[in-house]
């Protein structure tokens, strides 16, 4: 295994969030997230080290890790594009947020990365804001009401390392 351990900062947390739990095991997948947060993904050495902090089996971490969505085991780089693909947002525009993505960054295929690692494209089933389809997640951040004009604008600010504002956006 290579010599993988959490920053001081991450450290602190980590050992805070298990004085939360009665068992290290509990504190599985918030740890999990705390482990993305330093490393941007989940890869195999990571679950690893994940496993032996919370002396679990890197077998059941792995199938833990593998299970949600939000945990991501592969580099999305630094714009994760997670379009939902529910019957509301696809009757309201978001196939053709998908196709602005194929037009503007040549992203076709789920979980397809671009070659500057700016951007990653992940079609997900439903963000659960029907209400303001069509809806992308970037990262963290809903991007709501989205026609195509608004989002092309939206990935430009993006690719040029402009602040943008999540939430609702026509």
């Amino acid at each position: 295994m290579t010599d993988l351990k959490f920053t001081a900062e991450r450290k602190q947390q980590f050992d805070e969030l298990l004085t939360h739990y009665e068992t290290k095991a509990s504190a599985l997948l918030p740890v999990l997230r705390l482990a993305q947060e330093q490393w941007g993904y989940l890869k195999p050495e990571v679950m690893d080290y994940v496993a032996n902090l919370l002396e679990l089996c890197p077998r059941h971490v792995r199938e833990v890790a593998s299970f949600y969505v939000m945990l991501k085991k592969q580099d999305m780089g630094k714009h994760c594009l997670q379009v939902c693909t529910n019957i509301t947002c696809c009757m309201m525009g978001s196939d053709d947020l998908l196709k602005v993505i194929e037009e503007e960054l040549g992203l076709s295929e789920s979980m397809q990365l671009t070659a500057d690692g700016q951007f990653s494209l992940m079609p997900v089933q439903c963000l659960g804001s029907c209400d303001t389809a069509p809806v992308v997640q970037v990262n963290e951040d809903y991007y709501e009401k989205l026609n195509p004009e608004v989002f092309r604008s939206l990935l430009k600010k993006l690719k040029d390392g402009q602040k943008t504002e999540p939430g609702r956006q026509t």
